[in-house]
């Protein structure tokens, strides 16, 4: 009995509303544009933690210095750092970063030469700093973008427990597969139609509708029945749930930017990032699951019952919060 309890209480802390995230991808943007010979611009965005956060400053080449204070602005949880910056000779070879930049999360630098590739980098605390090579390797925007993907649905709690809920609810491994991929196609659909200016919906209301999404599968889990909507017709409810989803995909990376000229390369492996991470939350909840049938079959029940009260919890919560917020 130990075993299937834990693991719903281990369900429900990781789901309770003081823990949890809410849909946003805030990592670190730093830009580095070259305007001439030896001079470049410097522009960046660090998140706000809270009030007392202070601007950071990203790490330049040796050979490179500011021509003069930075213009610190303020926006959206976020604050914003530009300036102007002199180099003595070519940065090809030079390392540029975030030292005290990337603490807690992420950071993604994009590298601009003139009349060159734009090289895109995705830094991490263990490796806060990327080598400006003169000739940038055609995977660089796949392997970062891919990591972003990746990363977004692992720490992002809301499309996170919409897949939680999913794989509770339909239960059997192939077809929770083909519902998330279903969910995968509809929100890829979505993003590209956002990101290339086809469709667009403020992100209040699509927040709100993310958060019903996750209240109407813990509702239907909660309920016990076989018959529900979503286990009738998973690849369906996924679909049409991940339409929405899709936009709120289009916020996140909104927040960090899409690489241009790579703005196709930059989708496709973000949504195989998406995919990815969808697929190892599957496994792990299916096994999970696995061990509690094994171990304790009569326990079972209850802990999907748990499980789907403090989804459905943190989803009202979410919902209610989003629409008087």
């Amino acid at each position: 009995m130990a075993l299937p309890l834990l693991a719903a209480l281990l369900t429900v802390a990781l789901a309770w509303p003081g823990t949890a995230r809410a849909d946003e991808l805030r990592p670190v943007a730093i830009s580095f544009t070259q305007l001439d010979e030896d001079r470049w611009r410097l522009d960046w965005k660090q998140p706000v933690a809270s009030p007392a956060t202070r601007l950071a400053y990203p790490s330049l080449p040796d050979n490179c210095r500011m021509a003069g204070e930075p213009v610190v602005r303020s926006a959206a949880a976020a604050l914003i750092g530009g300036v102007e910056v002199e180099c003595d000779g070519a940065v090809t070879d030079q390392r540029i970063g975030a030292r005290d930049l990337v603490v807690a999360g992420d950071a993604l630098l994009r590298v601009v030469p003139l009349g060159r590739a734009v090289q895109t980098y995705r830094l991490t605390a263990s490796q806060p700093e990327a080598t400006i090579v003169g000739v940038p390797a055609a995977a660089q925007v796949w392997r970062s973008y891919f990591g972003l993907g990746v990363e977004h649905i692992l720490e992002g709690w809301d499309h996170l427990l919409f897949v939680i809920a999913l794989v509770l609810l339909v239960a059997k491994g192939w077809t929770v597969v083909k519902a998330a991929t279903a969910f995968t196609v509809a929100h890829s659909l979505t993003l590209a139609a956002v990101t290339f200016g086809y469709a667009g919906l403020p992100s209040r209301p699509v927040e709100a509708l993310i958060a019903l999404s996750i209240v109407f599968l813990a509702v239907e889990l909660a309920r016990g029945r076989r018959d529900t909507l979503t286990q009738r017709l998973p690849w369906a409810v996924a679909f049409a749930f991940g339409l929405f989803h899709g936009f709120g995909f289009a916020g996140a990376l909104r927040e960090i930017g899409l690489p241009e000229g790579e703005v196709p390369a930059a989708l496709v492996s973000f949504n195989l990032g998406v995919e990815a991470g969808q697929l190892l939350v599957i496994a792990g909840v299916l096994a999970l699951r696995r061990v509690v049938q094994r171990f304790s079959p009569q326990a079972e029940p209850h802990a999907v019952r748990l499980a789907a009260y403090g989804i459905g919890i943190t989803g009202s919560y979410w919902l209610f919060d989003r629409i008087i917020a």
